[in-house]
């Protein structure tokens, strides 16, 4: 895919056939977390889209799941993901949250538009694609990677979901791959999905160990939650890619949590003062004075990675959504 080439303009279709179709998301550009949570009405709207898998000869309602990309857009392994489902008997959307932003990546520059606006992309899809007729509203999983892992994690989040979904969760099963888990609820209340992580012990992108804490703050408010940390694997594990250096990656996987108050505002890593007019850039250059800003990070699979990551997302999906 070109710079200029949107993911919409491309034809997708699998080896058997299956062939994607696009579906347009009337999403937003929340502020924060906090406009999303305490005035939504003030979000200023966007269209976004992606493309919907659906498998061939299926009869009836299926179950389907959700690809949203990290920072580096859609890639070929997001839509191999896509493929899988496809073949497990699911539809697939995968969702392109860049293309009609204008937006061709935030590596070098996270703060683009708001990671609440990724979570709430994620958010507005499932209430989209849960209302077409061939989709089984009752069994969505969401897979997120990066980026994309962070916004399926915070969309899953009750606190901040209630706007978009109402009082009953729309998602079964939500799997966050290697996230950046920097944001997280002081009340991370994922009541009626099951959590799963997988990270690897080398990601230099995002912290391993944050990931680990948000997922035993989930379980420990009463969801299933997991989390797998792959032994020598790396950021993006699952993109059959040899390991490369993306030099202008702007990183601090070792800079504090930022949690959310119950309204959505941020809560000062260095004050402890919950703020509403806190937005992700303010605290990006906290972390950056605070000496905690990497430049360049790596990507890519190394032996059986991409493999182990397969097997795992298929066997969770097939047990939570099959």
């Amino acid at each position: 895919m070109t710079v200029s080439e949107r993911f919409r303009d491309r034809a997708v279709v699998f080896a058997d056939g299956t062939a994607g179709r696009t579906v347009e998301i009337a999403s937003a550009n929340p502020l924060n977390y906090h406009q999303l949570v305490s005035d939504p009405g003030a979000m200023p709207p966007v269209s976004i889209d992606g493309k919907l898998f659906l498998p061939v000869g299926r009869a009836g309602k299926v179950p389907l799941v959700i690809v949203v990309p990290g920072s580096l857009s859609v890639a070929p392994s997001h839509l191999a993901h896509a493929e899988t489902f496809v073949g497990m008997g699911f539809a697939s959307f995968v969702l392109d949250p860049f293309g009609g932003r204008g937006v061709t990546s935030t590596v070098a520059n996270q703060t683009q538009f708001s990671f609440a606006a990724s979570a709430y992309d994620v958010m507005v899809a499932v209430r989209t694609l849960a209302a077409l007729p061939q989709i089984d509203a009752a069994r969505i999983g969401l897979q997120g990677h990066s980026r994309g892992g962070s916004a399926v994690l915070m969309a899953a989040m009750r606190r901040l979901n209630r706007g978009a979904w109402g009082d009953r969760t729309r998602v079964r099963a939500v799997l966050a791959a290697y996230p950046w888990c920097g944001h997280q609820p002081v009340d991370p209340d994922a009541r009626g999905a099951e959590i799963r992580v997988v990270i690897g012990d080398r990601d230099d992108w995002c912290s391993a160990q944050q990931a680990q804490g948000f997922v035993q703050a989930i379980r420990l408010r009463g969801s299933p939650a997991t989390i797998r940390i792959v032994a020598g694997a790396g950021h993006s594990f699952d993109r059959r890619e040899p390991v490369q250096r993306i030099d202008n990656a702007s990183v601090s996987p070792a800079a504090p949590t930022t949690y959310l108050a119950d309204d959505g505002s941020f809560v000062h890593p260095a004050t402890g003062v919950a703020n509403p007019a806190l937005v992700d850039r303010d605290l990006a250059v906290y972390a950056l004075k605070a000496g905690y800003g990497v430049k360049g990070a790596t990507i890519g699979s190394q032996g059986d990675q991409a493999d182990l990551f397969r097997a795992d997302m298929t066997d969770f999906f097939r047990r939570t959504l099959g």
